[in-house]
């Protein structure tokens, strides 16, 4: 069984928050007394489980890629930047290609919780090809690949959906992993997400 050292976790934080109204990765967050942007919370989670994180970024998020540097995450800046989410995640795998595999997760998806990540990297260690958390029945974030997916993903491009095609045409190689984590779901698009949002109510 491979170690950690050899899976990589990609942090996709090159979105431009066009429904949010500002820079919603920046925007700060509770995280333990203080408090933290977003995105750097997704970062720090994802890197609990997998010391080696990378974060796919804009060129012009210069606060974030400081900030991120900081703790240790390694920055890809994508040259192009109105490529989709899938040129994001053709641009994290090509940065750690020679990883056994990798988690794919979303800087905007600030809850997940360490172990949720622990139980799909699990699962891609003992040879599921694709990994997914499953709450109440929905499939979740983040989604882990093993490295027979490499070619595929970085042949990504210009696609807002990332890497549902290729979930799709192998829904069957998909381990599900049903968990008590609403976080897989809870993503932050708007303003009234933060109201609404059930981990941020007093």
């Amino acid at each position: 069984m491979s170690g950690t050292a050899d899976y990589c976790g990609i942090l996709l934080a090159a979105g431009r928050s066009q429904r949010f109204g500002a820079d919603k990765l920046m925007h700060p967050l509770a995280s333990g007394l203080s408090m933290a942007p977003m995105a750097c919370i997704s970062a720090a989670t994802l890197q609990r489980v997998l010391p080696k994180t990378i974060a796919v970024v804009r060129p012009d998020q210069h606060s974030l890629i400081k900030q991120l540097a900081a703790q240790g995450i390694q920055t890809v800046t994508l040259a192009q930047t109105n490529g989709g989410m899938g040129l994001s995640i053709a641009a994290g795998i090509a940065a750690a290609n020679d990883a056994q595999g990798w988690l794919i997760a979303l800087a905007d998806m600030p809850f997940i919780q360490p172990a949720t990540i622990t139980r799909v990297l699990a699962a891609l260690k003992n040879g599921s090809p694709i990994a997914a958390p499953v709450y109440q029945g929905m499939r979740g974030h983040p989604v882990g690949f093993s490295a027979s997916f490499g070619t595929a993903l970085r042949a990504l491009h210009g696609n807002a959906a990332g890497a549902h095609d290729i979930l799709h045409r192998h829904a069957a190689a998909i381990e599900l992993i049903a968990c008590n984590d609403q976080g897989v779901l809870t993503d932050i698009d708007t303003p009234r997400d933060l109201l609404t949002n059930p981990f941020l109510r007093a």
